[in-house]
């Protein structure tokens, strides 16, 4: 298993790499862990290992922005490779390089301008959403594998939830909005926590904001994580709703479980959208949660509002936030209309079931078939 060196408690890809390394292990694969420190150092790990083959989980940021762990495929011939895409589209290396120079060398799949040789030498690529299968089509004429992420926090099961929320310092007759995921700017908190201070003003009155998450991540290191974390408290008391805020830093998952059990709705007003690459947005459905999104371009095809969610139609926009919370809070059939459509999108989303999709893969490719769904 290729990967970055990140802290799955602060990587959403390294988070997503123990799970399904765990998954695979209890089906019974065999799995050996090959974070890449450097290009020659795994290559020569690779060989040493003698694995029959290599999955890559390829995205800039694990691999510290640099595209030389693309050259892997190259260093280590005769050994099958899949890549898992969980960043596509977006970037490449160099960057001053125009897109005109990259597109002959992918239409004949000797070069891709974000992985380098990863894709091209892949046997499988397999992508977690739609826009990046889109991607590589467009690029390679290559369908992907598709296997949908699962929830960062599955339901661990019934919580005391007047417990829980002793233990939150949050009162036991609040209506609870909740966030979960690695707090950063881009999840748009601050436009959340106006929202909140104007659906108080407005006379609701029971309203509590729970902020379940870690500041220190791969996109944040811990001074900026601390700055951003007092600038957000700091904001909750320009806002005039300090004690009707709680932002708890990172829980074990248990802890966020119970929290989200003891939560009304949840709120997900990322900057860029929201769409259900986002596997905390997928603990809320998996928990029941009546759920609001900012609006994504393109919108995620599942997020449908009024269906799985209620969406707000523009980002960084409290005005907007407070129409959504309000159209929750105020009408119970499409809170329970909601939670249903976001629950039922969990199918197929276990790590069991995902476990077994990669062994089907792995199983072909080991039979000398590239994979294509």
């Amino acid at each position: 298993m290729v990967s970055g060196r990140a802290d799955p408690e602060r990587d959403g890809v390294a988070d997503y790499v123990r799970h399904l390394t765990a998954a695979l292990r209890d089906a019974g694969a065999e799995i050996v862990p090959v974070p890449v420190l450097g290009v020659r150092e795994a290559a020569e790990r690779l060989r040493a290992i003698e694995p029959d083959l290599a999955h890559v989980q390829f995205a800039p940021s694990a691999f510290g922005f640099s595209a030389r762990p693309g050259l892997l495929p190259d260093m280590v011939r005769g050994l099958p490779f899949v890549t898992t895409l969980h960043e596509y589209g977006w970037w490449s290396s160099p960057r001053w390089l125009p897109g005109g120079v990259w597109r002959p060398l992918e239409r004949v799949r000797v070069w891709d301008r974000e992985t380098w040789r990863f894709v091209p030498r892949s046997s499988a690529v397999l992508t977690t959403n739609a826009g990046h299968s889109q991607v590589l089509q467009e690029r390679f004429g290559r369908t992907a594998v598709q296997v949908p992420l699962a929830p960062n926090v599955p339901d661990l099961g019934p919580a005391d939830r007047d417990g829980t929320r002793q233990r939150l310092g949050v009162p036991a007759d609040a209506q609870v909005v909740a966030f979960f995921g690695f707090v950063h700017p881009v999840k748009g908190l601050r436009y959340l926590i106006e929202a909140l201070a104007r659906l108080r003003g407005a006379g609701r009155d029971r309203l509590h904001l729970l902020i379940l998450g870690g500041f220190t991540s791969l996109a944040l290191p811990e001074h900026e994580a601390r700055a951003f974390r007092e600038e957000l408290t700091a904001w909750t008391r320009t806002c005039g709703v300090a004690k009707h805020v709680t932002i708890t830093g990172h829980l074990p998952a248990a802890e966020v479980s119970a929290a989200l059990h003891a939560s009304d709705l949840a709120a997900f007003p990322f900057t860029a959208g929201a769409t259900t690459k986002s596997g905390a947005l997928l603990s809320s459905f998996a928990h029941g949660l009546p759920t609001l999104v900012t609006a994504a371009g393109p919108p995620d095809p599942d997020l449908v509002d009024g269906t799985s969610v209620v969406v707000a139609p523009r980002v960084r926009d409290a005005l907007v936030l407070v129409d959504g919370l309000a159209r929750l809070l105020d009408d119970e059939p499409l809170r329970r209309k909601v939670a249903a459509g976001g629950a039922a999108l969990m199918a197929g989303r276990s790590w069991e079931e995902i476990a077994a999709t990669h062994r089907t893969v792995y199983a072909e490719v080991l039979r000398g078939q590239e994979h294509h769904v």
